[in-house]
């Protein structure tokens, strides 16, 4: 794998843990030498995971839509800074710039880049991988909702356990991930 695109919340959060798994994040696809491709913007969570890649001397990918700029920030310090059109265009750029998928704590606009990826997957649209990072149970909750839509029929039989890697750790999704550990 030689990058993943990490989906998070481009708000910092009032949870410690939160903060301190973003650094991790960052920290450890530096070290494993995994490109991180993000939101690209300087704040948040995304902008947490991006400083400490940088820090450890990884390779930090940025795709922003120009509207979001000023919300966001404008990066100078990034590998790669891609300044795209729409939401949609970064979604797309940030596909084909990563190999996999990893989603951390995040609000709205991180569902709806899980839900993108996860569409893709369950179309076959798609085969990357898609790491889903439940620390402390955030996720908790959609998981059990995608129970609910799985049992009223609405999604695939597996549309849940067989689309995601489900971790509670950065070394285990990312382990996983890279298919050196065998999810149990």
């Amino acid at each position: 794998m030689k990058r993943i695109c990490v989906f998070c919340g481009a708000r910092t959060s009032n949870r410690p843990e939160f903060v301190e798994l973003a650094k991790e994040l960052g920290r450890e696809l530096a070290a494993r030498n995994i490109g991180l491709v993000y939101g690209g913007g300087n704040w948040g969570l995304m902008g947490t995971v991006a400083d400490a890649a940088l820090a450890a001397g990884g390779e930090v990918v940025g795709i922003i839509p120009e509207f979001l700029m000023g919300k966001e920030g404008n990066r100078k310090d990034l590998t790669e800074q891609h300044i795209v059109d729409s939401l949609a265009i970064r979604k797309e750029m940030m596909n084909d710039y990563s190999d996999g998928f990893l989603t951390i704590p995040g609000g709205l606009g991180t569902m709806d880049e899980l839900f993108e990826v996860w569409t893709w997957r369950s179309l076959g649209l798609n085969v990357k991988p898609i790491g889903l990072l439940n620390v402390n149970g955030y996720y908790d909750q959609l998981l059990g909702f995608m129970d609910t839509v799985m049992a009223h029929e609405l999604a695939g039989e597996n549309a849940v356990r067989d689309h995601l890697i489900i971790a509670q750790t950065v070394k285990d999704v990312l382990d996983l991930m890279q298919g050196i550990k065998k999810a149990a």
